[in-house]
């Protein structure tokens, strides 16, 4: 299946820049599966094509301050490293800049204590390609709170305005630290938005899905089924997995809150067949395209995702490549906003 299937045009304008100020007054594309129907409503109005029974599974992951600047010791050149995947508790996956100066063994520091001593040190373990390198960190302290000093959010590239406040890079049902990025699908949700829901008879549950880079790296070979995903952890806690249970039992749709849960929950039903759910953990690198079928989720609430990417890929299997990339020439005509801070999608 050639990459080129799932390109299009988007002017630059059509890029959102920052959140509006109200989470749930972004635009709500509707599109039906099955008919190729679009719709045309704001996020609030997504009560209307849920009923009680419907059971949304969010990701409720927490963007970690995982851009780290600091020097290099010794030489004092500047040099930034991007938080990845955590491989144990000091070790982590990152992308490297420039990687040509941090070789194996080369040492980092970043911040400093009253005593000029640098709060935080890295070293090089290994060199990964594309500017990959394995690091251990050294310091005293909890990583985490380090992080929340030493740390910047990493915003997505296509977004150049600064965030002024980073909590609106998070979903406000945000609980367990980890991911790179957010699962934007969710951003626009509130928690007036949810109790609605749930007073409504609408279900909600979670799992965590901690968002690497990989996701978003460009497809860099022409023919899709070459291109080899990154694995990202994953983990379904018992409660989700009891409500997945009943909602299958019972004929109940089970709608995926973004494409991070939509590939959490085709993992663990690839993995559990037609057994019943359990509580599990693990590291997936399910890519989905078309051709690929549904095992679990009947419908997706995600955002408008960047050209050739393996995301539009996953919502084309969903619905097909040609009512989505149709859907597609409608928002950009109609000047929806897409990516990361953008607009709204719900597949059902």
């Amino acid at each position: 299946m050639d990459i080129n299937q799932f390109d299009y045009e988007l002017p630059e304008s059509l890029i959102a820049q920052t959140p509006l100020v109200e989470r749930s007054s972004s635009r709500l594309m509707t599109l039906d599966k099955r008919t190729g129907e679009i719709g045309h409503y704001e996020f609030r109005d997504l009560v209307r094509f849920l009923v009680p029974g419907d059971l949304l599974i969010l990701n409720n992951t927490r963007v970690i301050p995982a851009r780290l600047i600091g020097r290099k010791q010794g030489g004092g050149a500047t040099v930034e490293l991007l938080l990845l995947k955590q491989l144990d508790e000091d070790r982590w996956e990152t992308l490297a800049k420039p990687g040509r100066r941090l070789k194996k063994g080369a040492v980092m520091e970043f911040g400093e204590d009253e005593a000029g001593q640098p709060l935080l040190r890295a070293e090089v373990e290994e060199e990964l390609p594309e500017g990959g390198r394995k690091i251990r960190f050294y310091y005293e302290g909890i990583f985490l709170e380090l992080l929340e000093t030493l740390g910047q959010m990493p915003l997505p590239p296509y977004i150049k305005e600064r965030l002024s406040d980073q909590e609106r890079y998070q979903t406000v049902y945000a609980q367990h630290p980890g991911s790179a990025a957010a699962p934007t699908a969710g951003l626009h949700f509130t928690k007036e938005l949810l109790t609605e829901l749930q007073q409504r008879g609408i279900r909600t549950a979670f799992l965590t899905l901690h968002v690497g880079l990989g996701t978003f790296r460009p497809v860099s070979v022409e023919n899709i089924t070459e291109h080899t995903m990154h694995s990202e952890y994953y983990e379904l806690p018992e409660e989700t997995a009891r409500l997945l249970n009943e909602a299958r039992e019972a004929d109940r749709r089970i709608i995926a809150v973004g494409t991070t849960s939509c590939r959490t929950l085709e993992t663990v039903a690839q993995q559990f067949g037609d057994q019943p759910l359990r509580a599990s953990s693990g590291w997936t690198d399910i890519f989905i395209y078309p051709g690929y079928t549904f095992r679990m989720v009947d419908g997706l609430i995600t955002n408008f995702h960047l050209p050739k990417s393996t995301l539009l890929m996953l919502i084309s299997a969903l619905a097909s490549r040609d009512r989505v990339m149709h859907a597609y020439e409608e928002a950009v005509r109609g000047g929806y906003r897409f990516f990361s801070f953008g607009d709204s999608m719900f597949i059902y």
